[in-house]
């Protein structure tokens, strides 16, 4: 191997190549993600509130915002879950910054949540009460 030789040779592939890699390994991630049991439990309320928010929603626009706000809580999940092994495989002791990394994590999946829900709220108010 010369110097000019990248580390990870998936760096130097292109094209279709690349994407079609890509693609294996984002199935992968979502398959590591199905093992998580919060994932599991948000993508299952995901296969109907997704097809939920195309009978609630108005607009397309509102059917974008509810059905976005759902994926949005799966992303942050899968974000919060890659942060959670990263810290897990430098060691399971205990320390503040891991602590403080996981605790993050986990406050953005209550963020995205929040949203989710205040959304769907106000979108079944002015759909039913308004």
């Amino acid at each position: 191997m010369s110097t000019t030789d990248p580390v990870n040779p998936q760096k130097s592939r292109t094209g279709l190549s690349r994407v079609l890699h890509a693609g294996k390994y984002s199935l992968n991630g979502l398959q590591a993600g199905w093992n998580e049991k919060a994932f599991q439990q948000e993508s299952i309320c995901a296969m109907v509130m997704v097809p939920a928010a195309f009978w609630l929603g108005q607009s397309w626009e509102q059917v974008a915002l509810l059905a976005g706000t759902v994926v949005l809580v799966l992303i942050v999940e899968l974000l919060n879950s890659g942060i959670e092994a990263a810290i897990d495989r430098i060691g399971l002791e205990w320390h503040d910054l891991s602590k403080k990394a996981k605790d993050m994590g986990s406050a953005a999946v209550f963020l995205s949540l929040w949203l989710c829900g205040a959304v769907w709220a106000a979108a079944i108010y002015y759909r039913f009460i308004a």
